[in-house]
């Protein structure tokens, strides 16, 4: 696998993530109307974590890739 194809893939697993973070978040959201602001299951309560800390090391990777590239060339 190139490096190109390696970045492209990482470009689109970031956005798919993002798809399903703010997806969770909607769900924490809809939790907390339906049981009138008390706090919901644990595991609603906690499930945008996994996406934001996917989505936290892509956007580093991300973020860095064009230093990584100029310092190459």
């Amino acid at each position: 696998m190139s490096w190109n194809a390696c970045n492209g893939w990482v470009r689109q697993g970031h956005r798919w993530v993002s798809v399903a973070f703010t997806l969770t978040v909607i769900a924490n959201f809809v939790g907390l109307a339906i049981n009138k602001g008390q706090q919901g299951p644990a595991w609603l309560t906690y499930a945008p974590l996994l996406p934001l800390a996917l989505l936290l090391l892509s956007g580093l990777y991300l973020f860095v890739l064009p230093y990584l590239v100029k310092r190459r060339s």
